[in-house]
């Protein structure tokens, strides 16, 4: 009796780590770097790197397998995959191809009396730990943009700025992942203290969470200072701009986001603001359908 993830370990396994060993290497990788990348030891790297590690070819050659290793590789050297993302591609691949496809073919050649059963049906959603990884991978792109962009720390309002981006069925903050403890302006620069988190920014997240409750297609936000002519400019761009009651936002601007959006289109990107009360600092919301776009929308009509 042989199981399936017996098949995995000796033919997938192997064959990917040793493919992605190499792309990482071709990438600028030192032999220690593969091995916290891919949390092996240097000497099992070693061996990948010398060709001590016999490849599946029915795994070597799929064309799912070479582009996930392109991809993953790709994502590590350039910081925008987590170790958990990468972990959780891979897992989805090998679900797939246990599935009824390359690697059940290879579990039927060790245990022909499958082929007769008509194989396994293994089941594979993309689960909730794949769909989050890509979330604070997206905001986590959105913020290496913010930052590299001249001028944004201008636009810092007093009280900080947050990037954030929401699962795609997202009912409260928990579902919403942003910055722990907001962006800041540190001598003309946009700072940020930590990694994107899960239920971190409760004030923007409210504000994006109400704009889709009251239909708009969005799933992203950013919050600036409030000024007029940005707000033109992004008006001029095609923009929806729609100004909401400033005293609605010292608490919860739930209800006072969802009156302004009740008779506008529901489509993205989108800008909601209001111009600011006593105690109450102007801010500027701009939503759009995910943490990169919604941040170049930003910074491609900085005042």
């Amino acid at each position: 009796m042989k199981f399936v993830e017996e098949v995995v370990v000796e033919s997938f396994l192997p064959t990917y780590r040793s493919m992605l060993a190499a792309a990482l290497r071709d990438r600028g990788f030192t032999q220690q770097e593969v091995a916290a990348a891919l949390g092996l030891s240097q000497s099992a790297v070693s061996k990948y790197a010398q060709g001590g590690v016999e490849r599946t070819d029915a795994v070597a050659e799929d064309d799912r397998v070479q582009d996930l290793v392109e991809r993953v590789a790709d994502g590590l050297a350039d910081g925008e995959m987590s170790r958990v993302q990468a972990l959780a591609e891979t897992e989805v691949l090998i679900r797939r191809l246990a599935d009824g496809d390359v690697l059940a073919r290879l579990h039927e050649e060790a245990m022909p009396a499958l082929a007769d059963a008509g194989g396994l049906d293994l089941h594979d959603p993309e689960g909730t730990i794949l769909t989050a990884e890509r979330v604070r991978s997206s905001v986590s792109r959105a913020l290496r943009a913010l930052t590299g962009t001249r001028g944004f720390a201008a636009l810092v309002p007093a009280v900080g700025s947050n990037v954030v981006e929401c699962l795609p069925d997202a009912r409260g903050i928990e579902d919403v992942a942003g910055v722990p403890g907001r962006i800041v302006d540190v001598k003309g620069r946009p700072t940020v203290p930590a990694d994107p988190e899960f239920g971190v920014s409760e004030h923007v997240a409210d504000v994006l969470l109400a704009a889709r409750a009251a239909g708009a297609d969005v799933r992203a936000a950013v919050n600036v200072r409030h000024d007029q002519s940005f707000v033109a400019a992004l008006r001029t761009a095609g923009v929806v701009t729609v100004e909401f009651d400033p005293e609605a936002d010292r608490d919860d601007p739930s209800d006072a986001v969802r009156a302004a959006l009740a008779d506008q289109p529901a489509g993205c990107p989108l800008a909601l603001y209001q111009t600011g009360a006593v105690g109450v600092e102007p801010i500027l919301y701009v939503l759009g359908s995910d943490a990169p776009t919604t941040v170049r929308t930003v910074c491609d009509h900085l005042i």
